[in-house]
């Protein structure tokens, strides 16, 4: 029988089998740690933050729009009914075809639109991403006002066009993102789904950003780790200036506008403040199982740490840590294997425990838990597309541009890659 049959005769698949169900069960009880702090930390409240600071910034709310009809009077109309005081909202037109432009120009004439501004993005320049430059458009224009409407600070929002602001949500931002001295202040959203795909998959993305960006080192001011919500980016424009902003050579071509910012943000010594906004801030991000696909393929390569290796080793490790728990249990009980069925016991009841309380916090029901090998199938066969095109020169597309992405490893001074340009 050869090695096999000696290996076999060893029982060295036993210590493989046990070896592999440590790791397993060590990795979800550290996600379990990870994400109950994440939860504490986002969640902390301050009693400073019971009543707006004075004087108040005037906040200007930036929102990029790149063919954005089905979502664009919903998000802007939720925008101009925020109940703060000092705002006002530019929205950059990135060349949309399908009656975006349209829209917004009706809505200047809706209660309110006063408050709105709409500007063209213009031809994209090389060596330029679509959504930084529509959002280095938008706080262009604001430096051109600033110090015009009378108040001595001045902060910007960066917010997609599929969000849906509640009337107090800039209002409660301010009050929280100011009591704990933040530069930049970013809200997680809360995560609507439309069809089943997004509740399969989501909880698997998160678990990955939990891996990849631990909220006890984004939370420490003395690691350089750091992680945004491109959704809800409220940042102090001295800060944004101090930056370079979106126009800066490290920011104007990222696919990933939210986290360097982060990064930028902590390099210069910031204070990034991650908070819990879902009962301000609701997000549908996509629609169906395409729309997730090229989104988060998007950003899986270039939001991956460490490299191609790492990335390498995520692909491969996580069939391991979701879809192989469950079969060997599986296995286990059709073979009767005594050993089998407790190994794969302890590494599906280690991911359940992790998907309730991740499950709970996405406000869905437990039970999606039973699908985490589906997902992480779908997320395994994602990252291995977005390898092959990377290896192939083709990057990722979104939105109708294609990006070649190289992998930027955060360092104390910030990233030390830049995307090539986009075509």
């Amino acid at each position: 029988m050869g090695w096999w049959g000696e290996m076999m005769r060893g029982r060295w698949w036993q210590w493989g089998l046990w070896a592999m169900t440590v790791g397993v069960v060590a990795f979800y009880l550290r996600q379990i740690w990870e994400t109950r702090l994440g939860i504490f930390v986002a969640r902390k409240r301050f009693d400073a933050a019971e009543t707006l600071p004075t004087p108040l910034p005037h906040v200007t709310i930036i929102v990029p729009a790149r063919n954005e009809r089905r979502n664009i009077r919903r998000c802007v109309a939720s925008l101009l009914g925020q109940d703060y005081p000092h705002f006002d909202v530019i929205v950059v037109d990135d060349g949309s075809t399908d009656g975006t432009s349209t829209i917004l120009a009706q809505m200047r004439h809706d209660p309110q639109g006063d408050r709105l501004t709409v500007i063209p993005a213009g031809p994209l320049p090389a060596g330029w991403a679509g959504k930084p430059h529509a959002l280095a458009v938008g706080a262009a224009a604001v430096a051109k006002t600033t110090g015009q409407n009378g108040h001595a600070e001045h902060w910007l929002l960066f917010t997609d066009a599929d969000t849906v602001h509640r009337p107090g949500a800039l209002r409660w931002a301010v009050m929280h993102g100011k009591a704990m001295g933040g530069d930049l202040i970013s809200l997680l959203s809360r995560q609507q789904f439309v069809e089943p795909w997004g509740h399969i998959i989501m909880p698997i993305v998160m678990m990955g950003i939990t891996a990849q960006y631990p909220p006890a080192q984004v939370a420490n001011p003395e690691r350089h780790v750091a992680i945004a919500n491109g959704q809800y980016l409220l940042i102090s424009q001295a800060m944004y200036n101090q930056i370079g902003g979106y126009a800066s050579p490290a920011l104007r071509s990222t696919v990933l506008d939210d986290r360097d910012l982060a990064y930028a943000v902590k390099a210069q010594g910031g204070c990034v403040a991650l908070l819990d906004g879902r009962d301000q801030v609701s997000v549908c991000m996509y629609r169906s199982l395409d729309e997730a696909w090229r989104g988060w393929g998007k950003n899986a390569y270039a939001g991956s740490r460490g490299g191609p290796l790492v990335f390498a080793g995520m692909a491969l490790g996580l069939p391991i840590g979701t879809i192989v728990p469950f079969l060997v249990l599986l296995v286990g009980l059709l073979l009767r294997r005594r050993s089998w069925i407790v190994a794969g016991g302890l590494q599906v009841a280690a991911i359940l425990g992790y998907r309730w309380l991740l499950d709970t916090n996405l406000d869905q029901s437990p039970a999606w838990g039973l699908t985490h090998p589906v997902g992480g199938a779908v997320i395994a066969a994602l990252l291995g597309q977005v390898a092959c095109r990377q290896l192939t020169g083709k990057g990722v597309e979104w939105s109708g541009r294609s990006y070649q992405v190289a992998q930027r490893i955060p360092t104390a001074d910030g990233l030390n890659a830049t995307e090539k340009p986009a075509s």
